[in-house]
């Protein structure tokens, strides 16, 4: 006998899911019988993810710092379902700069992605989502923790932390759930991309070894910790933020 996957019939909703935690996330979801509906700024990308997740995936181009990109996809989403179960705002970036170079313009498109993406994200999901419905916002460690030349997206993240606390508040009543998903070092695309040229393994081994575990974090352990807050496990969990970080920033 086949035992019920615990995603089977929900809608959930993955923004930035081509690459990295995004698409753990929406295949952990899609694993678990879901519709997922992902999107991406790169239409290549979101194609070629799409039909790799398989008949459950739905993907939508979209970039989430544009107010009529995320109208846009709910607007898709609404025309083929009545109501929305999960909402994981994950889009969002983060560019080097320290303190004395930061311009003006990395200022702009960080928090337009990573905040103000994020609150439309949710906002614009309201009329689709009911009691019992779930939002994870997808934090990082940085939220806590000084970085070296990182203060931009580090304030991001500060800023995605006091949005849940806050509208847990201006939700309250209608039995939507909001909790913060908050990775520290994760083996991605992302940050491999930025690892200084030759230092390879050495660099990862390195900052994971910054942590209490001894190594970095894998996308499917983040993918793990969203498929609990998606689900009724964490019914009682609710405007929290959770970090799958190795103990990073609890030391």
């Amino acid at each position: 006998m086949n035992s019920m996957k615990t995603l089977e019939g929900k809608v959930a909703i993955v923004t930035g899911a081509s690459r990295g935690i995004g698409l753990a996330i929406a295949r952990r979801f899609v694993t678990e019988g879901a519709t997922v509906y992902i999107t991406s700024r790169n239409q290549a990308e979101l194609d070629t993810v799409t039909k790799e997740l398989g008949v459950r995936a739905r993907g939508v181009q979209a970039d989430v710092s544009k107010l009529a990109d995320v109208k846009r996809l709910y607007a898709t989403v609404g025309a083929a379902h009545a109501h929305i179960d999960i909402v994981v705002a994950n889009a969002g970036f983060g560019r080097f700069a320290a303190l004395g170079s930061i311009t003006e313009e990395a200022i702009d498109a960080t928090f337009a992605t990573n905040v103000k993406g994020t609150i439309f994200t949710v906002q614009e999901a309201l009329p689709l989502l009911s009691s019992g419905s779930n939002v994870i916002l997808v934090g990082s460690t940085a939220s806590i923790m000084g970085a070296d030349a990182f203060s931009v997206y580090s304030a991001t993240k500060a800023a995605i932390r006091n949005l849940a606390r806050s509208w847990v508040l201006d939700l309250k009543g209608r039995g939507i759930r909001i909790n913060v998903l908050s990775p520290g070092p994760t083996r991605t695309p992302g940050l491999v991309g930025i690892v200084p040229e030759g230092s390879g393994d050495a660099f990862l081994a390195d900052l994971g070894g910054q942590s209490p575990l001894g190594r970095i974090g894998e996308a499917d352990e983040v993918a793990s910790a969203a498929l609990f807050l998606a689900t009724d496990a964490s019914s009682l969990v609710h405007g929290s933020e959770i970090f799958v970080d190795g103990g990073l920033a609890q030391i």
